[in-house]
């Protein structure tokens, strides 16, 4: 399962009822794009990070990989609660079945900066042999590359060179997809952050979640909404989306 930002000028109620969706379905595990809490307060982040992992407290049997997001790391001292609450250094990876996650911190900028660059080259060698590649960050470092269709970017040419699949960001709250040198680039649907602009599904502005299935080599992706009350519970294939929203309801 990918799940996207819980804040954000957060939807109250919003992210739980993500996740009791997300529990229901029994997901070998949870990657998570960051923003779990509204921070920015070096004085109130340690009650945040309590609070945040007493919500999260009915859910603990479902392991939870998370990207660091601005909402999250600000600060040094921000970034060392994090890590503590998180579980996780600022950058790590881990392998699940034949899938392997490269989990890089771009929190305090929109860029990918050199140490996570050489961070990422380095783990994606390692790491060769697994067939299915996954890339997950808070902030879309690719997305105006993607849109206008220029593979000539640091990110990209190492996700070619290792075969990377997918690359997955959040950040801002809308569900969009692309294709580029046939790796698959989405940003992910808002969990519990506000929508922003038009707010209509078809424009990927929605309250869900990814299922991801890997059998093998073999991924399907499904683009999932949250049922009554909080959205029509829509269930589309990845495909169906573009970068201006859905393209195709089959």
């Amino acid at each position: 399962m990918i799940l996207g930002d819980r804040m954000g000028e957060v939807v109250p109620g919003m992210y739980e009822a993500v996740w009791h969706e997300i529990a229901a379905a029994k997901p070998a595990f949870v990657v998570g794009v960051g923003d779990s809490i509204q921070g920015l307060d070096d004085a109130t982040a340690e009650s945040e990070w309590i609070a945040f992992g007493q919500l999260l407290e009915p859910f603990r049997k479902i392991p939870y990989f998370p990207a660091p997001g601005n909402h999250d790391i600000w600060s040094d001292a921000s970034a060392q609660l994090y890590v503590k609450h998180s579980g996780h250094p600022l950058d790590y990876s881990f392998d699940e079945g034949p899938a392997h996650f490269t989990m890089l911190d771009n929190s305090g900028t929109d860029n990918l900066q050199p140490e996570e660059m050489a961070f990422l080259e380095q783990d994606l060698k390692a790491h060769a042999a697994q067939p299915v590649k996954f890339i997950v960050s808070h902030r879309p470092s690719w997305l105006l590359n993607v849109i206008l269709g220029s593979p000539e970017f640091p990110l990209a040419q190492l996700a070619k060179k290792y075969g990377v699949h997918y690359v997955i960001a959040g950040h801002v709250h809308e569900m969009m997809h692309a294709t580029l040198d046939g790796v698959e680039y989405i940003s992910a649907p808002s969990a519990g952050g506000h929508l922003r602009a038009s707010g209509k599904y078809e424009d990927g502005w929605f309250f869900g979640y990814i299922v991801v299935t890997v059998n093998g080599t073999d991924v399907q992706v499904e683009v999932r909404e949250l049922p009554p009350p909080n959205g029509e519970g829509r269930s589309t294939p990845l495909s169906a989306w573009g970068v201006v929203g859905l393209v195709s309801a089959k």
